[in-house]
């Protein structure tokens, strides 16, 4: 049986806070105004027996929780924390989701990259929040829609940002062959409400950023780069179905190396291609701090 934690996070309304969980909780998104509204979540309707309780969001791996003025959540946030937690150690329900949900409405379509074994397939929708590349069955036992894709026997990589996936494919089949089938399979996955990645890998993915945003002190010369590559290069990276990540800065030689991922990893041309970009693009705004780019697939 699952063992649930709760962390609080505050918010930017001081009436609203967020319960995040480890693990996830639902597939849809649900809001109840009252008690009475929320007929379909034992949870919910746990909750709004505290005199304080206004609003209670539930949303895949969180709940968050607007209140009344009556009390300050300095006062009672622990409390309705561990009253969360023992609920849901329980093994309660949380929300009483239909069986046969209607499909979500999602559309797909497939858009070339630079790299001619990499195809990226945009959805009409926000699909994860953040980066995450799958080079294997093995490195994907977090994502079930990764997982899926590399069921079939043509799938070698998945890369997925924001709106899209990018499947990165074995010679062994013509995008003409399979172009169609994984569009479907995609638009269906996810018109499903299935979860792409877990929550878990989310909570994981955030506490690494944090992490090394709190233990990577970078020299002003390194941050610099950082900010150029966040704000030139990795849009039109990511409309080519790939990232580019700054891995370091070596002064003395005015290297820069950065890493390549999805689209632009083992690409044929990308790595030729954005390495001279980058390179006169940082040469030019940098002056002589830069002589060198070196890229790296990721």
């Amino acid at each position: 049986m699952k063992e649930y934690n709760i962390t609080i996070v505050a918010t930017n309304n001081p009436k609203i806070i967020k319960l995040e969980a480890n693990h996830f909780l639902v597939k849809g998104n649900y809001e109840y105004k009252n008690i009475d509204d929320a007929k379909n979540s034992p949870l919910a309707q746990q909750l709004f027996y505290l005199p304080f309780i206004k609003t209670v969001y539930i949303a895949s791996n969180f709940i968050a929780l607007e209140r009344f003025d009556i009390v300050d959540w300095q006062d009672v946030k622990d409390d309705v924390a561990q009253q969360l937690v023992e609920y849901l150690n329980a093994g309660e329900p949380i929300v009483h989701e239909e069986q046969d949900q209607k499909k979500q409405p999602v559309s797909v379509y497939a858009e070339v990259t630079p790299n001619p074994a990499v195809m990226k397939f945009v959805c009409n929708k926000r699909i994860v929040p953040a980066v995450f590349e799958f080079k294997n069955i093995d490195e994907a036992k977090d994502s079930p829609l990764a997982k899926a894709l590399f069921h079939f026997p043509f799938v070698k990589e998945v890369f997925f940002d924001e709106n899209y996936v990018s499947v990165t494919k074995y010679e062994v089949a013509d995008w003409e062959e399979i172009n169609m089938q994984l569009r479907e399979f995609i638009r269906d996955f996810l018109g499903d409400g299935k979860e792409v990645v877990s929550a878990e890998a989310i909570q994981k993915t955030k506490e690494a950023v944090t992490e090394n945003n709190t233990q990577s002190q970078y020299d002003d010369t390194s941050q610099q780069i950082i900010d150029i590559l966040e704000e030139y290069v990795k849009p039109a990276v990511a409309s080519d179905g790939g990232n580019i990540m700054f891995q370091s800065y070596e002064e003395a030689s005015g290297t820069v190396s950065v890493i390549l991922q999805g689209a632009c990893s083992g690409c044929p041309s990308s790595t030729f291609t954005l390495k001279n970009g980058i390179e006169t693009m940082l040469k030019n705004m940098m002056g002589d701090k830069v002589r060198e780019v070196v890229a790296l697939n990721g």
